[in-house]
């Protein structure tokens, strides 16, 4: 998406596209962070968290991606970037094989066309056909990649709908929490405590419960002394 959004800000030949390691992962992550330095944009990418493969996190990230890339491009994709072309010139290992598998084909074709001129012409129809199977081979990658993307940009859009959905549930409850007449009950402190707890490792809800029950065991308390005292 970077990529997309700025045409030629990312070095592709340094990007291993088939990273399966944690090492080659990190490498591509450290491609990406360079890349925002560059471009001079405020993101630390949280490498060590997002290389464990950790939905949240990934998402966290994927969502905050978008939302950058819908801030400079308007939110409309740049119809002539072709993805499949850039993916060509980058990749390590793709590069490598694909350089020995280009001399070899060269040293082939060179034995050839010495032995025989029929040789050669067969030679050349075969790279023909070759050619056009990479062309609708490539067009189909377009594709896919393009439907990935779309579908990518929708499933973002249904989460920030979601999150959106409940934070304005969340901000009702603490605006009727905050009312003067309700504010001090114990069952209105006890849910603040719960929107404002500080740490999100850790849940309120026990904090909470505990508050109601002592706050109830008071008003008994208070209830009965005023009973002995009548």
């Amino acid at each position: 998406m970077i990529d997309m959004t700025y045409p030629g800000a990312v070095p592709m030949h340094k990007v291993n596209f088939d990273a399966k390691s944690e090492y080659d992962m990190i490498q591509n992550y450290k491609v990406l962070q360079e890349v925002f330095n560059k471009l001079k944009i405020d993101k630390h990418i949280e490498v060590n968290r997002l290389v464990k493969g950790r939905p949240l996190d990934n998402l966290e990230f994927l969502q905050w991606l978008k939302r950058y890339c819908d801030s400079v491009n308007g939110g409309i994709m740049n119809e002539n970037y072709d993805p499949v072309e850039r993916r060509l010139k980058g990749g390590k290992e793709r590069n490598s094989k694909g350089s020995l598998k280009s001399s070899k084909s060269l040293q082939a074709n060179n034995l050839h066309n010495l032995a025989s001129g029929d040789a050669a012409g067969i030679n050349k129809n075969t790279v023909s056909k070759q050619g056009k199977t990479g062309v609708a081979a490539a067009s189909s990658e377009v594709r896919a990649l393009s439907k990935e993307i779309t579908d990518l940009k929708l499933s973002v859009d249904l989460l920030e709908k979601e999150r959106d959905f409940y934070f304005a549930k969340l901000r009702d409850i603490e605006i009727l929490c905050q009312s003067t007449k309700v504010e001090n009950h114990p069952m209105a402190v006890a849910i603040k405590k719960i929107l404002y707890a500080a740490d999100a490792k850790e849940s309120a809800l026990e904090e909470a419960q505990e508050f109601i029950s002592q706050s109830v065991d008071n008003g008994e308390t208070e209830e009965a002394n005023e009973e002995e005292t009548d």
